[in-house]
Formats: structure tokens, C-alpha cells, sequence
């Protein structure tokens, strides 16, 4: 912190924003983590997409002039992805608090007791469940893209490789506009978790201390802010751990008051809500989409692919371990929550917006419990996991744009990234959106973030589809241009028909929101409001794709098999020595216990 109030601190800052071809960039280090001329890593106007193997710098002339390929892109790309500035100081211990820190807040402690209430405890464990195992296909698909291509902003380059430049354009705009949203609406949930306590004071104060620190956990080195991050993450998971052990005792009738409660509620008033499979049918569909939104952020181990220390082990190990941790997080805490909360409760509906912790099923089960004081601790968490999100969201957008900035899709201007590893105008572009979080004291706050959450509100759902479909498209092209797997540092546990399952699951999900959106529950027909509230953001994903089409007159619906780069932005690897490598760790792992190797291949 004391860094922040020194002038030098600050004369870096400034640097920061600089061009980067005005000569104050700093020596750049790959990857590959060698350090080059800085010079080296900028192309000229001239021959900006010419691969040149020993540099593996950004190429969308392909390996080789044969192919004729039209990338979509401005004409002013100087920036190198697979070269960036970026500082490789994080380990799977920062990957998986990152995607930890992203996707845990709101969505499990606030929105599902909305869900709750539409769809009852049984669609809880379901829809996330299912949701779930079309996440584990994803994760795997992004694990086996990141190790190979650790490039900045991870699937934002995957989707314009492997499938369609304006088919990218469009999904990560969609994603980009999340993130952007994400950050005031976290702002003002903390703000309102305040008023649990005192709801005197302005909401806005608030929420100027909440940005304030925010600010500064961002003005951090990736390494520091890793380490703020894995902080609030951890009491996230040990919150998680200690609901788990709270909610059993409550629910074996071991608290104050409440006695045995068992799956009374699963009875009474039911599993499902309605009176008619129809209508229970359609309780469940409406949970899935919160249930793809709660799971968002777990694919930020792939945006941080080009600052993680040794891509080829810390991606896949942290994308399996992020994947365990969250799941198993959620299906327990809800599980417990539909024990412990009956779906009719109207303290579930009793919140003043869709952020407010006054809706919060597990501060409700904690009070049906009679205990004392563990509210407001409650209360407390997830105050700490709503600024954790909050603060991944500023991150995961920032990285979003530097990736977007390289390939053309935003300006070049954002993409700078200074000698201490941060994208300052990427950063300070997102926190700009963040300051409609002074919306909070308005009396219109709620009307204006469902609007925003609506535009991108299917973002997540498109994202993971962009990223089985990038994975599907890398493998037939590999088939196509005769490519063996064994060049690969690690493969889908799921493979190609793991990518499949998971895009047919995704594709249902939006077919059910799309039902749910325009004959929400409990309404006599079809309801235009409530239909753009829920499935605004399709239209736009369309409308960009078609512009994004116009503009740069690419006709074509994906890129063929046989033009796709496979070698731009690869991690360079030793075929030999790679094999060498796996050689001793099959056999270390075939002379280990069955549970390490159970733990070693899953986790």
C-alpha cells in the first residue's frame, strides 16, 4: 500500500500509457520467457501478418503464402498476442483463485434463492448439475487451447482462429459488455449489503470506498493482485466449508431452534414448484440460465494463459481444480439451501433489487436456525465475495480488451501494457463503466441494471459454445492437415465428443431461456418486456455478427480447415523431449496409489 503514495510508483503509472511505439515501452519478455529487443516484437505496417518461425510472432497470413486469408482486422495491427508485455508470475495456486473469485458472489449467495422460489429445491440440484457437466467438457476444451497457445486473452484468439473472425467479434464483445456490467452491479450489491447493518448512511458513500479500493487492487503488479485475489477467495471457500458443516447440524435439527428438518421441505411444500409437470417443467428451465450465470468467470483461467508460469502444467491442473472446487461449492451449498429454506419463503422475494443480500437463502437458513450473530458473519462474507467479483471483473475485462485491441476488434490504444505487466488503459477504461455504480442511491438503480444485465445476460452460454465449437474446429483441422496429437502438451480428458455433449447441452439452454423469456412463469402469454429482459442479448450477438460481416465483407460462415494456423502462437515444445517427459510421468503415476492417480488425473 505504500508503494501507491510514492511518486515513482506513479511516474510507472504515466508510463503506462504511453504508446507503445513511442519509445518508452520497456523490454518485453515473451511467453517463452526470454527476454528480446523490444523493437523485435513490433511488425511492420507493411508485414504485420508474416510468420516468422523463429520469432513466433502473430501471423494471419498463416504458416506459409499459399493461403489466402482476409482476418477481418484493421489494418494498423503492430502488437504481437503471443508476445505481449505481460508479467508470467502466476501459478495454479492465482489461476484457480482468480476463477474462483470471478465466479463465485451473487449468483450463489443472492440469485439462487431467486431461482429457488421459481423452480424449487429439486430444480436447484438439477439445472446446476446439468450445467455442470457441459462446463466440465468447456474447461477441458480450454485447457487443452491454453496449454498449446498461451496467448493473450486465450479464447478471444481460439473463436478468430479456429472458427470465424466476426463469429469472435460478436461472442467477445458480447463477453467484453458482461464484464463491463458485472463491475458497477457488484458495486452496488456491496453497497446494499451495507444496509443489513445501516441503511442511513448514502449508498453512494459506499460505494466510492468499494471503487476506491477496487482502483488500487488493480494498480497492482499481476502477481500482487494474484495474491489479493487467492486472500478473498480463500475466505470464500472457507465460508463455503463452513456453511457445509453447518448447514448438516442444522439440518440433523442441531440448532436452536427449527429441531429436525431432514427433506421436509422437499415434501412440503415440494421439490418442484407448480401444480402441473408442465409448469414444473418450466420452473426448471428458467433455472438453468442463472444457474450458466452463477458458473461465469470459470473460464478466466484461459484469459490468463500469457501471465501463468509453465502453461503446459498450470493451465490444465488449474482448469480441472477450479472446475472441482466451484461444482462442488454450489451443488452442496444449494443442496442444503433447499433443505434448510422452503421455496414459498417470502423473505426469498423480500430483497429491494436482484443484489440485494436481503434475498439471500443462506443468510435465511441461518436465521431459521436461531443462531445468533451469524447472520451479520454471514452478512460479512458475502459482502468480501461480492468486491472479489468485482475485482476479477476488472481484470477479466482489461485482459478481454488488450486481447480484442491485438486483433483489431477495439483500438489499438488499448492494448499498451506497461514494464510492470498491466494494460493501465484497458484497466481504466473498465473502471470508467464502473462508475455507474453511483446509480445505487437512485430509485432507479434496478431498472437500469436489468436493462444492462440484459444486453449481455447470454454472454456466458455463447462464450463456452464459441469455446467447444474453437476446440472442435482446432481438432479437424489437425485431422485435416495431417497433424498428429502427440505434438499436443495435454489433451481433453472429454475429447472431441466431450465438445459435442457440451455445445448440445449449451444449445438446450438456450432453447429453455428462450421459452422461459417469452412466456415467463406465472404469466398468462407471451410478454415482449420480459422476453428482452431475458434474451436481449441475442439480437445484438446477431447484429454485430452481420456487421462485423458487412463491414469487412469476410462472406465467409467459418474458416476453412485447411487455412486455419496451427502454428502462430504455439508454445513452442521439443517433440522428443515432450514425450520423453510424459514417458516418466505415465510411469510415475502407474507406480503411485490409486487414490494419487485418481487425484493426479481428475484434479
Amino acid at each position: 500500500m505504500s508503494r501507491l503514495l510514492k511518486r515513482e510508483y506513479w511516474s510507472e503509472v504515466a508510463d503506462g500509457f504511453k504508446l507503445a511505439d513511442s519509445g518508452n515501452r520497456m523490454t518485453e519478455t515473451p511467453v517463452g520467457g526470454t527476454t528480446s529487443n523490444p523493437e523485435s516484437s513490433f511488425l511492420s505496417e507493411k508485414n504485420r501478418y508474416d510468420f516468422k518461425e523463429e520469432t513466433t510472432s502473430f501471423s494471419d497470413d498463416r504458416f506459409n503464402s499459399q493461403h489466402s486469408y482476409n482476418p477481418g482486422s484493421p489494418d494498423d495491427i503492430k502488437e504481437d498476442i503471443h508476445t505481449s508485455n505481460m508479467n508470467q508470475d502466476l501459478n495454479v495456486r492465482h489461476l484457480i483463485t482468480l476463477a474462483v473469485g470471478g465466479a463465485i458472489g451473487t449468483g450463489l449467495f443472492v440469485n439462487s434463492g431467486a431461482s429457488l422460489n421459481t423452480g424449487g429445491p429439486a430444480s436447484l440440484v438439477i439445472g446446476w448439475t446439468i450445467v455442470s457437466t457441459a462446463l466440465f467438457t468447456v474447461i477441458n476444451s480450454l485447457g487443452e487451447l491454453a496449454a498449446a497457445y498461451p496467448v493473450v486473452g486465450g479464447f478471444n484468439v481460439y473463436m478468430t482462429r479456429f472458427v470465424d473472425p466476426s463469429f469472435a467479434f460478436s461472442v467477445n464483445l458480447n463477453y467484453l459488455v458482461q464484464w463491463l456490467v458485472l463491475l458497477p452491479l457488484e458495486l452496488v450489491a456491496a453497497s446494499l449489503t451495507i444496509r443489513y447493518w445501516d441503511d442511513t448512511i448514502n449508498s453512494d458513500a459506499w460505494v466510492a470506498i468499494f471503487y476506491t479500493l477496487i482502483l488500487i487492487a488493480n494498480l497492482l503488479d499481476v502477481k500482487s493482485f494474484g495474491e489479493t485475489e487467492f486472500i478473498l477467495s480463500l475466505v470464500k471457500i472457507l465460508a463455503i466449508i463452513g456453511f457445509f458443516i453447518l448447514g448438516i447440524v442444522l439440518t440433523c435439527g442441531g440448532g436452536p431452534k427449527g429441531g429436525y428438518i431432514g427433506g421436509k421441505y422437499w415434501h412440503d411444500p415440494g421439490a418442484f414448484v407448480g401444480d402441473s409437470a408442465g409448469t414444473q417443467f418450466k420452473g426448471l428451465c428458467s433455472v438453468f440460465v442463472t444457474a450458466a450465470f452463477s458458473y461465469a468467470g470459470i473460464e478466466m483461467i484461459a484469459v490468463s494463459a500469457a501471465e501463468s508460469q509453465n502453461p503446459r502444467k498450470t493451465i490444465p491442473t488449474a482448469a480441472k481444480r477450479t472446475f472441482w472446487i466451484i461444482t462442488f461449492s454450489y451443488i452442496t451449498i444449494l443442496t442444503l439451501v433447499g433443505c434448510l429454506v422452503a421455496y414459498n419463503d417470502t423473505r426469498l422475494l423480500n430483497g429491494s433489487s436482484s443484489v440485494d443480500v436481503a434475498a439471500s437463502p443462506l443468510v435465511i437458513a441461518i436465521e431459521n436456525g436461531g443462531i445468533k450473530g451469524l447472520p451479520s458473519l454471514m452478512n460479512a462474507i458475502i459482502l468480501i465475495a461480492i468486491l472479489s467479483v468485482a475485482n476479477s471483473a476488472v481484470y477479466a475485462c482489461s485482459r478481454c480488451m488488450v486481447s480484442m485491441a491485438l486483433i483489431g476488434n477495439l483500438p489499438k490504444g488499448l492494448s499498451v501494457v506497461d514494464k510492470r505487466g498491466r494494460p493501465l488503459r484497458a484497466i481504466f477504461t473498465t473502471l470508467f463503466f464502473g462508475l455507474l455504480s453511483f446509480v445505487a442511491a437512485s430509485d432507479k438503480q434496478e431498472e437500469v441494471f436489468t436493462w444492462l444485465s440484459a444486453l449481455s445476460g447470454l454472454s456466458t452460454i455463447f462464450c463456452w459454445m464459441g469455446i467447444n465449437i474453437a476446440h472442435i474446429r482446432f481438432r479437424q483441422a489437425m485431422t485435416v492437415q495431417n497433424r498428429s496429437l502427440d505434438e499436443m502438451p495435454y489433451l481433453s480428458q472429454t475429447g472431441i465428443y466431450g465438445s459435442y455433449y457440451g455445445t448440445a447441452i449449451l444449445f438446450l439452454v438456450l432453447i429453455a431461456s428462450f421459452w422461459t423469456s417469452l412466456f415467463p412463469l406465472g404469466g398468462d402469454g407471451a410478454d415482449a418486456e420480459a422476453f428482452f429482459e431475458g434474451y436481449l442479448s441475442f439480437p445484438i450477438l446477431i447484429a454485430c455478427y452481420i456487421g462485423h460481416k458487412l463491414y469487412f465483407k469476410n462472406w465467409r460462415i467459418m474458416t476453412p480447415l485447411e487455412e486455419i494456423d496451427l502454428l502462430t502462437g504455439r508454445k513452442e515444445v521439443d517433440i522428443d523431449i515432450l514425450k520423453e517427459e510424459l514417458k516418466i510421468e505415465r510411469e510415475a503415476l502407474r507406480q503411485s496409489s490409486f487414490m494419487k492417480r485418481f487425484l493426479l488425473i481428475w484434479c
